[in-house]
């Protein structure tokens, strides 16, 4: 029997039809909103998951997500915030509507981070160890710039403006660093010396800053290669925020009152003091977010002829287009002038002053940052983001040190959640090019270019065990001079004045958690460092007749980080926090640091001339433990961030001959510049209205310095009498006889006059403890700080 399919085509289709629409019937819809519990904010990238079916909320919050008639539990998770389970059910056909709250998480273990892998990740799931400040800690101690709370942090020294992590710099005179600095993911180093302008970041309006710690150039290149410091800044809230602050600073007179100078000279500062304000507003004006931030600080130093007087501006802009595009604008505007010097007197009535030629001055400043952003959600869920700066420095500056220079940086980003499999892949594409032109290099005219690709895999397998791997690849380009020379000597040729090299490199990292809130971790990284235009190519001197000298032949540096670590978290009644052991060792091939290069003499005295140059192989190897926590005990709450690093730099192959070339005043195997043994303590208790701080930081003795610094004058290996070294130098050495490390006590207290007002007092160098962080520097005596808060 044979059947017409033309005759039965009809009822085929119609069937097909109804069996269709029957199947799909019986699906059921849930949508809804996930916000903050506390203040309404929409959780962009929260997810929604029942099963294997799940759906990720959008740039409002808003998710959709299909299921099938019946009981379903549906589980809501967003980094940093406790999760919350829920059953529904439903039946055929129906929409089911949600407004999900979620609360901030009390785990410290569940920050949300993203400096580790672009993407939030909680504290810790991190592979590397990672420390995270809050804003509370910024405006509690009255940091007027960031790297003043980046002390706080084990592990962590800021040197006369230079950070280091865990023994991984020196003192680089003001160019170069290994910790890159970056402001809401982009870059935010000076394009000629590769330092950070601590007074660009605005305090006034941080949401965390991030430290990560390690070899991190796999991910963010060059200067990232023993760590990163990501500042995050605050954002506008469904409800508006407005912030102001007033404070005033004194100094009081150092334990050796003979050391003062105010009120007793020409000067005519009776005082020392420091004023300033700071005030951000944050709102949402429907899909536009507006955020306006301004600084100003006026300063009369306990140093002679050290001043600052500057404003800075930061007005960000960020307009959602729609559900998965939105737009951002953010600025910084930072203009002033200042003075300083570099070497004091002497150690005694003089070192509170500047040394013979040593004092410099940048009588007006402007620099200043645009940097427009998109980021959009296609419709498979895959995010795309373009960073982008633009950023001016000019400097007009004494001494023929004045510079201008420009940056332009463009970075593609390309992350897919594959949230099924807990695989996350990211990618992306930068550019940067700078350009300086500076009496600082010779009046000459540089360029340097930077292109790199970079992909890392984000991995988490049994919901217990991270994995991370990544791959970056970079090229550097520098266009200067074909030949430098200093006066009539000829230091170098670089044929048709460029120089190029490019450089892979990888990083691997897993954190396994063992229990409940017991975390594993071991990395490993490679890091890269190519020359800064001021390491290469500076010219200037800083005082008593000495000088930086350029260096032509300097290459770029390489290295590893390695590391184990354990976080292990508790919970004593309603106080919680965890416990963090590290152990590491990182080592750096044609480590980059500044020596002295050649000793002159004349008739008006010895004059030294340093220069940065690629010295021997080195390793740092060492352990660091802290503890952190916060919560209610007993009748208030208390607050705590506590560590002890202890370090041993040193080179690889060591000899008498080396310590000799590379000018060290020791002659044991231990690399310059460096702190042993740091340990940092700041704790914070309130009851009702009342607060009560202290912060202690201790340095054990910076066993060697360039011998220079100390008095020990050579020629030709040879050490001469004192009678050639300055006298600046030889206080020094006086000065270090005597002050064996140093701890530094600060003591702090506040009391809200009402849900909006606060009034702080600070007492910093509480024991009025005489210390230098760098030779030939001394820092601040007593000192008595008052701050009145209001917030709205």
């Amino acid at each position: 029997m044979r059947i017409n399919l033309t005759i039965l085509s009809p009822f085929l289709f119609l069937l097909f039809l109804s069996i269709s629409q029957n199947i799909f019937a019986q699906n059921a819809t849930i949508r809804g909103k996930i916000t903050d519990a506390l203040n309404g904010e929409a959780l962009l990238g929260a997810t929604v998951k029942s099963g294997t079916t799940g759906a990720i909320a959008d740039g409002e919050g808003v998710f959709s997500l299909s299921l099938a008639p019946g009981s379903h539990e549906i589980s809501v998770l967003y980094t940093g915030y406790t999760a919350k389970t829920l059953t529904v059910r439903l039946a055929a056909g129906e929409t089911l509507e949600l407004e999900i709250k979620l609360d901030n998480s009390d785990n410290l273990l569940q920050t949300a981070t993203v400096t580790s892998g672009k993407f939030e990740k909680p504290l810790g799931e991190v592979t590397v160890s990672m420390d995270v400040i809050k804003p509370r800690l910024i405006e509690n101690t009255n940091s007027t710039s960031v790297d003043e709370v980046l002390v706080k942090i084990p592990g962590v020294t800021i040197l006369d403006g230079q950070a280091s992590i865990r023994g991984g710099a020196g003192f680089s005179y003001g160019a170069g660093t290994r910790v890159l600095i970056l402001v809401d993911d982009v870059p935010a180093l000076q394009p000629d010396a590769g330092l950070p302008n601590w007074d660009d970041f605005p305090v006034e309006n941080i949401s965390q800053v991030e430290v990560l710690k390690g070899a991190a150039s796999a991910l963010y290149g060059s200067s990232a290669m023993n760590g990163i410091i990501n500042i995050r800044t605050g954002y506008a809230k469904d409800k508006p925020e407005t912030e102001f602050a007033v404070f005033g600073k004194t100094w009081g007179n150092p334990r050796d009152e003979g050391k003062k100078w105010w009120g007793t000279d020409s000067s005519g500062i009776t005082q020392p003091v420091e004023t300033g304000f700071s005030f951000a507003h944050r709102q949402k004006f429907n899909r536009l977010d507006f955020v306006l931030g301004t600084y100003g600080l006026f300063r009369d130093s306990y140093n002679r002829d050290s001043y600052s007087r500057y404003a800075r501006v930061t007005p960000n802009l960020r307009f959602r287009v729609n559900d998965r595009l939105s737009l951002g604008l953010n600025t910084n505007f930072n203009f002033g002038r200042s003075g300083s010097f570099f070497i004091w007197g002497n150690d005694s009535t003089l070192a509170h002053q500047a040394g013979q030629g040593s004092a410099s001055f940048t009588r007006g400043r402007l620099r200043f940052n645009i940097d427009p952003s998109l980021q959009y959600f296609d419709k498979s869920g895959n995010r795309h983001k373009i960073l982008s700066r633009y950023f001016y420095i000019h400097n007009n500056n004494s001494g023929n040190q004045s510079n201008d220079s420009r940056l332009y940086y463009g970075e593609y980003q390309f992350q897919r959640n594959m949230e099924r499999i807990g695989l996350v892949t990211t990618m992306g594409l930068v550019g940067m090019y700078n350009t300086v032109d500076a009496e600082l290099y010779s009046n000459a005219d540089y360029q340097a270019r930077n292109l790199a690709a970079y992909i890392q895999a984000d991995y988490k397998v049994f919901n217990r065990l991270n994995l991370s791997a990544g791959l970056r690849y970079e090229q550097n380009v520098l266009h200067g001079p074909d030949s430098i020379r200093l006066g009539n000597e000829l230091l170098g040729v670089i044929p048709h004045g460029v120089t190029k090299e490019a450089k892979p490199v990888l990083r691997f990292g897993a954190s396994y958690q063992i229990a409940q809130a017991t975390y594993f971790r071991a990395s490993w990284g490679q890091g890269y460092r190519y020359p800064t235009i001021a390491e290469k190519y500076i010219s200037t001197d800083f005082g008593v007749g000495n000088n930086v000298v350029p260096n032509p032949a300097l290459v770029s540096e390489t290295g590893w980080t390695a590391e184990l670590g354990i976080k292990q978290g508790f919970k004593l009644g309603a106080w919680q926090g965890y416990f963090d052991l590290t152990g590491f060792v990182s080592e750096y091939q044609n480590m980059m640091e500044f020596v002295l290069d050649t000793v002159l003499f004349s008739f008006s005295g010895t004059t030294a001339r340093f220069r940065s140059e690629n010295t021997a192989d080195t390793r740092i190897t060492g352990f660091e433990v802290s503890l952190v926590g916060q919560g209610k005990l007993g009748p208030g709450t208390l607050s705590l961030l506590t560590g002890f690093t202890s370090t041993n730099p040193s080179y690889k192959v060591f000899n008498d001959s080396l310590r000799v070339v590379y000018g060290s005043s020791d002659s044991n195997n231990v690399l310059k510049y460096r702190y042993r043994n740091t340990f940092k303590f700041d704790a914070e208790y309130s009851v009702g209205r009342f607060s009560l701080g202290t912060s202690v930081q201790y340095n054990s003795f910076m066993q060697a310095i360039d011998e220079l610094f100390e008095g020990y004058v050579r020629y030709k290996g040879v050490l001469l009498p004192d009678v050639f070294a300055p006298k600046e130098f030889l206080a020094v050495r006086n000065f270090r006889k005597t002050h064996k490390g140093y701890t530094i006590v600060d003591l702090r207290a506040s009391f809200k006059l009402n849900k909006s007002i606060k009034i702080s007092a600070l007492c910093g160098n509480l024991l009025n403890e005489e210390y230098s962080v760098r030779p030939a520097l001394l820092e601040a005596p007593r000192n008595y700080t008052l701050r009145l808060d209001w917030k709205i």
